[in-house]
């Protein structure tokens, strides 16, 4: 056989067998995702947060919020832990779904419609789980980005900078001249040349600023070309349920044609996937410094194209964040569609049954009729928190993700404010008072707009003394009692429930002292507060018992007088 022939033959061998290597690997890789997929739906994401992921994700809700007029904003969401229930809905297979996720729970619905649309593409996942899969498949091929959100990767894109390509053109021209001009006329001196401007320009390709300026891009690029190239596999996908989302995928890529033509010289959908034709392309690039070249022109195709990018993140990412809400879904021992109530003026109310905290293992459940102000009283550690925030959490939910953890939900559509969890403001200055009174400012001005509002507060005014903290906290209370509004607080003011009395309503909860143990049922009553445990953790933990009693005979006292007697008068006496 001639040699060269079995060169050839050889050659062609070896680069079949490495492309059926890749095919049986990604063949491999497709069914290990694809049994992940089945595994995981239905149960506790098992994902692991770096720090400044959240800040990453919220990226996108920021972008995309501009411009609304209501969202939850930073101090409710961190109030409610929101994150950490973002965390227990999170099972996207996808960055455009996370984030979409991310900016669904802070960007609440409020027509009827829309809740509807959202609620039968959530179902519609979870009874086609063939359909699911086959989604879920194409968007693990999107996949999360290393550097973040991906959709921040991608808009950084608007602002990068354009390369000098002068020294690069002169180097393509070069090794033209040597190929096209020397070569035909002396092979061994043409060939030569070649080598010599070759090893100079990936020389200069590896040493030169230029490189490296659009390699931090790269990923840019490469991530618009995997959603696009998904993007082409989805409409086979195009079920009844999708339609809507499938046609904003088709308007989107269609203004990116010539990027793709213009950017496979530059990066690949697969760069780093051992594909062959990479491979190839890598060493032309090295040689011919095309993706340098070509770097400008690729940039402009997407620069002025971010509404058309947005369209795709969207429609992929509210695909992806609706099958991550059917396994959420899937999750819940108790769950329940919301039922909402038009709202054409009058007094605001809601009802609830059995409602239960998502982020709690064997959580008690309560139910509520809410009418008007709710105030709440009761012992450290005796679930007044956490039920005022799971008001507001099913709340959210009930607009976002048309799901409640509770067996039934009755209310208007709410804007949603808490007061709750906040801290001394360091780095501006600011003292724990102050960070408070304008956390409840904010909430006294939407309230004046006369649109539903579910307000939450914890604690009001706790930074300052008791005399002023009841003046002033019974007055902004009242304030708040608006036939549009809902207010709920929580107090250790028992002083707050008499004060108020004909305005809110009274619940507790309360706690029982058993062998020298405190125990809290978390069952949420009708009244005010009237145990008086504090006292009697003192006597548990054999404090004189001269102060025990001298201490609780002082708070009957001012119970029944409303006034405190002077210690030191007493010792005169």
């Amino acid at each position: 056989m001639n040699p060269y022939l079995s060169v050839i033959l050889w050659a062609v061998g070896i680069v079949l067998l490495f492309i059926l290597l890749i095919f049986w690997d990604n063949r491999k890789r497709k069914k290990l995702v694809k049994r992940k997929i089945k595994r995981i739906y239905g149960t506790v994401p098992d994902r692991e947060y770096d720090a400044g992921d959240i800040e990453k994700i919220s990226r996108y809700f920021r972008r995309k919020s501009q411009g609304k007029e209501f969202v939850i904003d930073d101090i409710t969401w961190n109030d409610l832990d929101m994150d950490r229930i973002y965390m227990q809905i999170n099972q996207t297979m996808s960055s455009p779904g996370e984030d979409y996720l991310y900016a669904m729970l802070r960007m609440p619905l409020f027509r009827k419609e829309e809740i509807r649309e959202r609620d039968e593409l959530i179902k519609f996942f979870q009874t086609h789980e063939k359909e699911r899969i086959q989604l879920q498949l194409m968007l693990s091929e999107v996949g999360k980005t290393r550097l973040g959100s991906l959709s921040e990767t991608i808009f950084a894109l608007e602002s990068s900078p354009k390369v000098s390509v002068g020294i690069h053109v002169v180097m393509l021209a070069a090794l033209v001249f040597s190929l096209a001009v020397v070569l035909p006329i002396s092979p061994l001196r043409g060939f030569f040349l070649f080598f010599i401007l070759s090893v100079a320009n990936i020389t200069l390709y590896f040493a030169g600023k230029d490189r490296k300026l659009v390699e931090l891009y790269l990923d840019c690029l490469s991530s618009l070309l995997r959603i696009l190239s998904v993007a082409d596999r989805m409409e086979t996908a195009d079920w009844p349920a999708t339609k809507k989302q499938m046609d904003h995928i088709r308007e989107g890529k269609k203004a990116f044609r010539s990027f793709r033509r213009k950017a496979v010289f530059l990066t690949s959908k697969n760069a780093g996937s051992g594909d062959p034709l990479q491979i190839v392309l890598e060493y032309v690039r090295m040689v011919f410094h095309v993706d340098i070249l070509t770097y400008n022109s690729v940039l402009k195709e997407v620069q002025d194209k971010t509404d058309k990018i947005m369209l795709l993140l969207d429609s992929m990412g509210e695909l992806d964040a609706a099958i991550s809400v059917a396994s959420f879904r899937e999750l819940l021992v108790l769950k329940s569609k919301p039922v909402f109530e038009d709202y054409n003026g009058g007094q605001v109310r809601m009802e609830v049954e059995d409602l239960y905290h998502p982020l709690i293992q064997e959580a008690v459940a309560n139910s509520m009729y809410a009418e008007g102000g709710t105030l709440v009283t009761g012992s450290n550690a005796s679930g007044k928190s956490t039920f005022l925030k799971n008001i507001a959490v099913n709340a959210i939910l009930a607009q976002t993700i048309v799901t409640c953890t509770c067996s039934s939900y009755h209310a208007p559509f709410f804007r949603v404010m808490t007061s709750m969890a906040l801290r001394d403001d360091l780095s501006g200055g600011e003292s724990y008072f102050i960070v408070e009174i304008k956390s409840l400012k904010r909430i006294l001005d939407e309230s004046k707009k006369k649109v539903p509002l579910l307000c939450i507060i914890d604690e009001v005014l706790r930074g300052t003394n008791t005399i002023e903290r009841i003046a002033a906290s019974s007055r902004i209370l009242r304030e708040l009692d608006k036939p549009w509004v809902l207010p709920f607080a929580a107090t250790h003011d028992i002083e707050l429930s008499y004060i108020l009395s004909g305005i809110y309503h009274n619940y507790h909860f309360e706690e029982e002292i058993k062998d020298r143990e405190v125990v809290f049922n978390y069952l949420l009553q009708k009244g005010r507060a009237t145990t008086r445990n504090a006292i009697r953790l003192l006597e548990m933990l054999d404090y004189d018992r001269e102060i025990v009693e001298d201490a609780r005979g002082a708070a009957e006292e001012f119970e029944s007088t409303g006034v405190w007697k002077s210690l030191g008068e007493e010792k005169a006496d």
